[in-house]
């Protein structure tokens, strides 16, 4: 597919998804790289930069300079305009901010990435055993799980964090399609109040009636399990031009990984522990015996 295709294939199924677009470019521009044999290395020393900064260019991790594009294209022998203009103007339009970008406030710059690939995904598969996952959470459970890492910031700092987590939900009610196995511990632990975790466990219970959404208790009988390393998910997109990738939360920082052959790990991990947690109906029942007591 030429990059001037790909760029309207994009565009006509991510509209204002500048996250998605950076990721594009950045595919785009890694593939020329290695078809050339060029080294992250050559490619940083071109536009001044690190291997470090041609790496997360590559992944759609930071915006992009028009003239380091420009400059990356000629390296890579992509002299003829009309293959570098479409690159170019997918460059500029990659650089518009998100919606999230009025929150930049109270948001990690890691934690933005995260949301526009989130908001550009068209799939996602997620494992959590601490929380419940945050486009499933409540407001007044949201509230209680941002509290425990930011103890002393002011109400109106937490309403911030609390709104920027209901946008994200949004995406839901999109037609986002969630397959979340929550650890049953997570259902157990009290967060904020035993009100606030009834009105969570009923909210997750009116989810699993979602289409696009599915949900299964891994219980404690299961013992160990696929995922012993922590939490992570799985994002997949509309554009075959884009990978799956791979995020791991950390307390101050994330991970991604986009390399086929870790996805691949990973999605082998979540088919595993989807096949050892209960079946969606029997975990609608779970957490019918939670309300009831």
């Amino acid at each position: 597919m030429s990059a001037e295709r790909a760029e309207g294939k994009l565009l006509s199924h991510s509209p204002g998804s500048p996250t998605v677009l950076r990721i594009l470019l950045g595919t785009q521009l890694r593939r020329l790289r290695t078809e050339k044999g060029i080294s992250r290395e050559d490619a940083g020393y071109s536009i001044r930069a690190s291997h470090a900064k041609i790496s997360r260019l590559e992944l759609g991790q930071v915006s992009f300079k028009q003239r380091d594009v420009a400059d990356l294209l000629t390296l890579y022998g992509v002299t003829d305009p009309a293959e570098r203009e479409p690159l170019l103007a997918l460059a500029k339009q990659a650089n518009a901010p998100g919606w999230w970008h009025k929150y930049s406030d109270v948001l990690p710059s890691w934690f933005e990435v995260y949301i526009g690939l989130e908001g550009a995904a068209s799939g996602m598969r997620t494992y959590e055993n601490q929380f419940v996952p945050g486009l499933l959470q409540t407001p007044a459970y949201a509230r209680a799980v941002i509290e425990l890492a930011h103890e002393k910031a002011p109400r109106a700092e937490l309403d911030r964090r609390v709104a920027v987590r209901t946008t994200r939900q949004k995406r839901l009610e999109n037609g986002l399609m969630v397959w979340a196995v929550i650890d049953e511990a997570v259902v157990r632990r009290t967060l904020g109040s035993p009100e606030i975790m009834r009105e969570q466990i009923a909210h997750l219970l009116h989810l699993t009636a979602e289409r696009n959404v599915t949900i299964q208790i891994m219980p404690f009988d299961r013992g160990g399990h696929a995922a012993a390393g922590g939490p992570f998910s799985i994002l997949r997109f509309p554009e075959p031009e884009l990978p799956d990738v791979v995020y791991m939360e950390q307390l101050t920082s994330a991970l991604y990984l986009d390399k086929p052959a870790d996805s691949d790990h990973y999605m082998e991990v979540m088919d595993r522990l989807s096949l050892q947690a209960e079946e969606p109906k029997a975990t609608r029942r779970f957490l019918e015996r939670l309300l009831s007591r």
